[in-house]
């Protein structure tokens, strides 16, 4: 008898013992995690309790408001702008959670920026039961942004713009969009039903930024990136001369400069010489941008090439608001060395964002300085006061001043008289680069252009890329597609800022 006492006090010491574990890791370990479960409808009800807080551009437009329903949930997240916006404030979506500035300011948005405004002493004396969240003003300007929408048109592709003195981005898009206003739906089905026709699961999705996220071939942009490491390697200055051949033949049946441990050969785009043939300078060969000249100058500073390539920010995380995929810039081993040619005119394995790119023509406006990207300049609380303002952050020095300074100049000669010449504005200096960017074999190529102006005291850095040439096709060109896109978006902020 007293063994089956002593069983059953045992038994119950080890069940209160496991309920009291369990009790401690339920409130101690796994409360966030069960408070953050979208299943929680406790934490639903309390987090659309709240008014969340507005997105708005930096001259004032809401893109991202909450609208008071009179039901359980009580506040919807409304988009009143569309598909716009789509890729910068993402949504607030019941279903599918937060993305983009919904989620990266998620807290400041729900008024839990950790920092303690009058608001916030006024409702705790006064007991004020209507939560609101802080606002978050944006960088973008809404005028520019409908103009990079309108510029890039129907085209499949990206437009970035950004000041590059602070990284403040003035205009990002990307088409395709979506509208984040059916996701953020209080109807289920509904929100469930535009998900799926986004194809959220497939490589063109609208879901996907192109603009953070697109990774392609930089092409001839890249030659702005080889210039800059030729020039700080001390091996080169502008007037250095290179052979002007039509190809870079095989090493085994030609003499150097070619392309060694391969029988293939790399050809001009223009299928000619750059310039008759002969000799070729390095100022010329930016200005017409020729292949053969970079392809020499990758196989001959890989090193000088792959660290300014770093320097842009390929290989980093770049630390943007929203997120950005890495481009990438292979640091390419001995027995690989035809590729290093091919990386010298932004082929090969060299794959870059839009973003990427508009971060070189700022770091080169910005005297080599590159900044870090910002989409948001500051958080407001309900009441008007300004919780937190961002300031500007320089990610690295790609090049010294005096090597942007040649780069430039180059760069606008490559505008005035070279393959840029669409991007030209009367009375400014535009410092441009074009890129035409071969894709998988029969594909026809991307177009590129990136740009800042002006020249002499640069206000807007551009990268535009339209997949595929858009509608020119097999004949599609930077110059010919990207740089009027540019131009477009340069002279609009000029009208705006009147520089």
């Amino acid at each position: 008898m007293q063994k089956q006492i002593y069983r059953v006090g045992v038994a119950l010491v080890l069940a209160f013992t496991a309920i009291f574990l369990q009790l401690n890791y339920v409130q101690i370990f796994a409360a966030e995690r069960i408070a953050e479960n979208n299943a929680n409808p406790r934490e639903l009800l309390q987090r659309y309790s709240v008014k969340r807080g507005d997105i708005l551009t930096l001259d004032g437009t809401r893109i991202a408001v909450s609208q008071d329903t009179g039901g359980k949930l009580r506040y919807r997240r409304t988009y009143p702008e569309g598909e716009l916006y789509g890729h910068i404030t993402g949504f607030n979506s019941i279903n599918y959670g937060n993305s983009r500035i919904e989620a990266s300011f998620d807290d400041a948005l729900l008024g839990d920026s950790g920092v303690i405004t009058m608001q916030d002493i006024e409702d705790q004396l006064f007991g004020d039961k209507d939560e609101a969240g802080d606002h978050v003003r944006l960088t973008i300007h809404s005028r520019l942004q409908e103009v990079a929408r309108d510029a890039l048109g129907g085209n499949r592709g990206a437009v970035v713009a950004l000041d590059p003195t602070n990284g403040e981005v003035r205009a990002m898009w990307s088409n395709p969009s979506f509208d984040p206003d059916p996701l953020a739906s209080h109807e289920s089905k509904e929100a469930a039903r535009y998900w799926r026709s986004l194809k959220p699961r497939s490589t063109n999705s609208p879901l996907i930024s192109l603009a953070t996220s697109g990774g392609y071939p930089p092409g001839s942009t890249f030659k702005v990136v080889t210039t800059g490491a030729a020039l700080e390697s001390g091996r080169y200055t502008p007037n250095s001369d290179f052979p002007d051949p039509v190809a870079l033949e095989p090493c085994s049946e030609s003499e150097p400069p070619c392309m060694p441990l391969t029988n293939r050969s790399l050809t001009n785009f223009t299928r000619t010489a750059c310039i008759g043939g002969g000799r070729i300078d390095l100022f010329t060969a930016l200005v017409v941008s020729c292949d053969t000249t970079y392809a020499i100058i990758g196989l001959e500073i890989p090193s000088d090439v792959f660290d300014v390539a770093e320097g842009f920010g390929f290989n980093q995380n770049i630390g943007f608001d929203v997120g950005a995929e890495t481009s990438r810039f292979p640091d390419i081993d001995d027995d690989d060395e035809p590729l290093r040619a091919y990386a010298g005119i932004g082929q090969g394995d060299v794959v870059a964002t839009p973003l990427q790119m508009a971060l070189v023509a700022a770091g080169v406006a910005n005297d080599g300085e590159v900044p870090r990207p910002r989409l948001v300049r500051e958080i407001i609380s309900p009441t008007g006061e300004i919780v937190r303002r961002f300031d500007g952050e320089t990610m690295s020095e790609a090049i010294s001043a005096e090597t942007a300074d040649t780069v430039t100049e180059m760069m606008v000669a490559a505008v005035n008289e070279g393959t840029g010449t669409a991007a030209r504005i009367p009375g400014v200096d535009v410092a441009g680069k074009t890129g035409t960017a071969q894709t998988v074999e029969g594909a026809n190529p991307h177009t590129w252009f990136i740009a800042f102006a002006p020249a002499d005291d640069p206000k807007l850095a551009v990268a535009v890329i339209v997949e595929h040439g858009g509608s020119f096709g097999s004949e599609a060109t930077g110059g010919a597609v990207a740089a009027p896109i540019a131009k477009i978006i340069l002279e609009t902020d000029r009208s705006i800022r009147r520089w």
